[in-house]
């Protein structure tokens, strides 16, 4: 599954989504961002609140597909602007880490 059939699959808000056609490879969720650079895998889905541009950097270190920002969290426009130059792939979503958790495990990530 892409980042783009992902987001029509759950209904997601694009933030920035410069590839998505990127194959998407499994799930992460964390906020400790030195925590996700040593552990997330590359092509995973990476769920978070965390909005700050240092997302854009540890997306990009860890070689996620995208970043999901769960809550209702929506990343201030450099955040954004950073995402795009980089290549880094953001949704938004309304659901808790737990429940879009639960939707990805449905879908077979």
């Amino acid at each position: 599954m892409t980042v783009t059939e992902l987001q029509q699959a759950l209904s997601l808000t694009p933030v920035a989504v410069p590839e998505g056609d990127r194959e998407v490879e499994g799930v992460y969720i964390g906020d400790l961002l030195s925590w996700v650079m040593g552990r997330a895998q590359s092509g995973n889905v990476w769920l978070t609140i965390m909005s700050n541009v240092n997302i854009a950097a540890v997306a990009t270190l860890s070689d996620v597909a995208c970043i999901l920002l769960c809550e209702g969290v929506v990343p201030e426009e450099t955040v954004r602007a950073t995402a795009e130059t980089k290549g880094v792939n953001i949704l938004t979503t309304d659901m808790t880490a737990y429940e879009a958790a639960k939707r990805l495990a449905e879908l077979g990530l």
